[in-house]
This record gives structure tokens, C-alpha cells and sequence, in this order.
């Protein structure tokens, strides 16, 4: 296959690839992460409180009404750009790439931003569902990676290369059984582990993975 403009080895250079070899969702995805986390760096205390009380995820805001309509209708997907700190949004961005460019290699970019919103949001409904009254707001990409990753989970049965994220697939595993049985609790601030929005995550991207991929023809 001829090289196009973008594959062209240009002068001193042996390939046409990115230093970064990231798919363009993926990229985005992180890039907006950290720009939404930098700029939050640069508000005030109460400002950066009022931005996750407002976008955070909060259960009670959707079980005791009378809340604002637009929070409600916006935080399952705003709360999943907002993390507790820089270790915090690190973490989620490092699993991310390495789990969420071999899923959206295959799937393509439309489909793999629909399926990563999807997993936060069903995360997202998930916890609400078990924390109905929590008035601390949920916030961090962690319950739409957990959906990647039960999707990359699902995906190793029929792409062999995948095989090698099987041991990272049981610590993830054991780390969310370790904090739903010694005190996992909803997610102030992205300070504490929203371990129930994982397994829901995580689950529903074990079931839907195959509602993304492409038809073969």
C-alpha cells in the first residue's frame, strides 16, 4: 500500500509515525481531561467547589428533587471530566490510553466514544442506584474506563493480542473486590473509591461491547 501525506517518512526520520501512537478519540479524550483539570487549577477553592457541585454527579440531586434541570441533565457526562487531583486524573489517563486504544483500533472513533460515554453514564446510574440519599458528588473517567476495560475483557476472546492485559485485568479486578469488601464508599470528590460505578461500568462493558462493534461485511 503507497504511503499517503500523513505516513510519509519525512527527512531524519525512519517511519511517519507519532512520537504519542495514540488513535485521535483516545487523544482527544485525555486532552480535554487535562485542560478541563488545568483550568480548574486556576480558580479559587470556592469556585473549583461550586464547578463539582454543580457538574459533579450527586445521587441526592436525582432522588430528593426539586434540583437544578440542567446539572441533572449534564453531570452523568460532565462528572466524568472532573478528577480530585493530578494523581487522580494520572491514573485515569494512563489506563485509559492503555486500555482505550486497542478497544477503539477496533471499534472506530464514533463507536468508541458513544460506548465510552455509555459506560460512564451507566457507572453513573449504577451508583445512584445503590447510594439513592449520598449528597457527595461523584466525580473522575474511572466508571466509563471500567466499561473499556470489560469491553477489552470481552474483546481477548477474539483478538489474541489483547491477551497480554490479562494480568492488569486481574489486579483491577481484586483492587475493586478489596474496596467493595474493607470500605469502599461513594466518591467525595473523587477522594474516595466509587467502587459500585466501577463494577457497573465494568459490567456493562462486558454486555454491550458487542452492540459497538462493526458490522462485518
Amino acid at each position: 500500500m503507497p504511503f499517503d501525506n500523513a505516513q510519509r517518512p519525512g527527512p531524519g526520520r525512519g517511519t511517519g509515525e507519532r512520537a504519542i501512537n495514540l488513535p485521535p478519540a483516545v487523544l482527544w479524550l485525555i486532552g480535554i481531561n487535562v485542560a478541563v483539570h488545568l483550568l480548574r487549577s486556576l480558580l479559587s477553592d470556592e469556585a473549583d467547589s461550586a464547578i463539582i457541585l454543580q457538574f459533579g454527579l450527586i445521587p441526592a440531586n436525582y432522588t430528593d428533587g426539586g434540583h437544578d434541570l440542567v446539572s441533572q441533565v449534564l453531570a452523568p457526562i460532565t462528572y466524568q471530566f472532573l478528577h480530585g487531583g493530578w494523581m487522580h486524573l494520572g491514573v485515569n489517563m494512563i489506563t485509559l490510553a492503555a486500555f482505550g486504544a486497542p478497544v477503539e483500533r477496533l471499534l472506530g472513533v464514533r463507536r468508541f466514544i458513544l460506548f465510552y460515554l455509555s459506560s460512564g453514564i451507566v457507572a453513573g446510574a449504577v451508583h445512584i442506584l445503590f447510594f439513592p440519599g449520598s449528597t457527595d458528588p461523584v466525580i473522575g473517567a474511572s466508571g466509563a474506563i471500567s466499561g473499556v476495560f470489560g469491553g477489552v475483557l470481552m474483546l481477548m476472546r477474539y483478538v489474541g493480542s489483547l491477551t497480554s492485559l490479562l494480568p492488569v485485568a486481574g489486579i483491577w479486578i481484586a483492587l475493586n473486590v478489596f474496596f467493595g469488601i474493607f470500605g469502599g464508599t461513594p466518591g467525595a470528590a473523587g477522594e474516595q473509591v466509587a467502587w459500585v460505578a466501577h463494577i457497573g461500568g465494568f459490567v456493562y462493558g462486558l454486555v454491550a461491547i458487542r452492540l459497538f462493534l462493526p458490522r462485518q461485511t
